[in-house]
């Protein structure tokens, strides 16, 4: 777990050399994105003038805690760029993401953004998308038909649940469905299957939004270009 641990911090370090003095930045959610905020936290009080954008109301707080100038989309129409994380990418850079129930703002600022590099470690690469439960936000009107049609797609379907039972809700007030394949074939399609989908607010595939992956194995940090 070491490792991993060190891993994060070496991809997120390396993330930031693509920050510049005067953007405005996307702040990405999850413990890859939480490293790279105490860093950049770090580069702010040295003097870097940047704003952000957090993906989350987690992100907001760490980016408060750590000293780093807020702003929101009531005040910028497009971001420089945007630092996340991800659950899984492919060599197409295409992601799952939404483990941390974030997926919907994630990709809101994902889209606005001119650039979107995405830090992991060396779990997250992976051959072909799937092995990660496909997070898929739902209003809580009709979670449970959208479950039946959710499922005409080839997976196991699960609402995902608090550690007492009840069901999480992200912070727009909706719930996940934790759909489990076997593997994902064609993102591109699954992708347009659920955005035509009625009641679905958003879901975890982010095809074709990754530009920059910023990866460590071990002392190792990659970064690729898509």
């Amino acid at each position: 777990m070491a490792d991993i641990e060190q891993e994060k911090r070496l991809a997120a370090a390396r993330s930031l050399d693509l920050v510049q003095d005067g953007m405005c930045l996307g702040l990405g959610s999850g413990s890859t994105a939480a490293i790279m905020l105490e860093l950049l936290g770090e580069r702010v009080r040295a003097g870097l003038q940047i704003r952000g954008v957090p993906t989350s109301e987690a992100a907001r707080g760490l980016a408060q805690q750590f000293g780093i100038p807020l702003t929101d989309f009531d005040h910028v129409d497009q971001l420089h760029l945007t630092i996340d994380g991800a659950d899984e990418v492919d060599h197409e850079l295409n992601l799952i993401k939404g483990g941390g129930g974030a997926l919907l703002r994630e990709k809101i600022v994902a889209s606005f953004s001119k650039r979107v590099v995405i830090v992991a470690d060396s779990r997250k690469r992976v051959e072909q998308l799937g092995n990660f439960a496909l997070p898929v936000e739902v209003v809580r009107f009709a979670w449970k038909p959208i479950v039946l049609r959710v499922k005409q797609l080839g997976c196991a379907v699960q609402l995902r649940r608090q550690s007492d039972g009840t069901p999480f809700e992200t912070d727009e007030g909706n719930f996940i469905l934790d759909c489990s394949f076997d593997r994902i074939a064609d993102p591109r399609r699954i992708a347009r299957v659920l955005d035509a989908m009625p009641g679905v607010m958003e879901h975890g595939l982010f095809v074709d939004l990754a530009h920059v992956l910023v990866i460590a194995r071990g002392t190792q940090v990659d970064v690729y270009d898509r």
